[in-house]
């Protein structure tokens, strides 16, 4: 009787539970994942459809618009992480040093700008980079900046390496599935903004952001957040020289 026991109870995140809750769990992980990123690419093609009936609006009410709307490609996976209880710290953010975490975002997007966008710009290359957006008052850079940041790089961030990378590293249980998966359907979901090299560029970036969570002590889903942001601010920054 004791060994039957035993052999229904499997080793997990320090503790051991029933095959039959992890099971429960698993199952729960692939219905969450599905339903969050589907509802994510749903939420990003809306924004691109809205986008396009928006684009003539006078600026200083698209402006702010743009800001609430571009967080609709989060609104599913925050239902599913609220429905899930996932705590703060299972999406990879942290309590402790958030200034060091402010930091080191700053410094990888500064870093990351340098040398995916700095260099081709230097080079010649500059049209192959360019995000086609050219300003020249700084009110808009200002702008830029804080949307990408407040906008694009938290929503981003938060659903692609914070709820699929964690429920992706939940149901494989390596780091590396968590990697490769979560930035392959980052790549897919820039699919109604570009070609197919567009998407392999994405993907790529998106590893690269994994890779600094991962590697980097100190670097939370906060730093990269801020990375994300200041890498598409950066940019328009870039375009200048161009």
């Amino acid at each position: 009787m004791t060994k039957d026991i035993k052999k229904e109870r499997v080793w997990k995140k320090g503790r051991t539970t029933s095959a039959a809750s992890l099971a429960k769990q698993r199952e729960n992980d692939i219905v969450s994942l599905t339903m969050g990123a589907m509802g994510s690419i749903v939420g990003v093609f809306m924004l691109y459809m809205f986008n396009t009936k928006i684009a003539n609006m006078p600026v200083p009410l698209r402006a702010p618009l743009m800001f609430v709307l571009y967080w609709a490609v989060a609104v599913i996976p925050i239902i599913i992480i609220r429905q899930d209880k996932m705590r703060p710290a299972d999406l990879g953010f942290e309590k402790e040093g958030i200034i060091r975490q402010i930091l080191i975002g700053i410094g990888l997007g500064l870093a990351t700008s340098l040398v995916l966008t700095g260099i081709p710009v230097l080079a010649g290359f500059g049209e192959y980079v360019n995000s086609g957006k050219s300003y020249d008052e700084l009110w808009k850079f200002v702008y830029e900046f804080a949307y990408c940041i407040l906008s694009v790089g938290a929503a981003e961030e938060l659903v692609f390496r914070g709820f699929i990378y964690s429920k992706l590293k939940s149901l494989f249980g390596k780091e590396i599935y968590a990697v490769v998966g979560s930035s392959l359907l980052f790549g897919l979901f820039h699919v109604f903004r570009g070609n197919i090299a567009q998407i392999f560029v994405t993907a790529v970036i998106g590893f690269i952001f994994c890779t600094y969570k991962n590697k980097i002590k100190g670097c939370t889903l906060l730093s990269l957040m801020i990375c994300h942001g200041v890498y598409d601010a950066m940019i328009t920054v870039w375009a200048l020289y161009k």
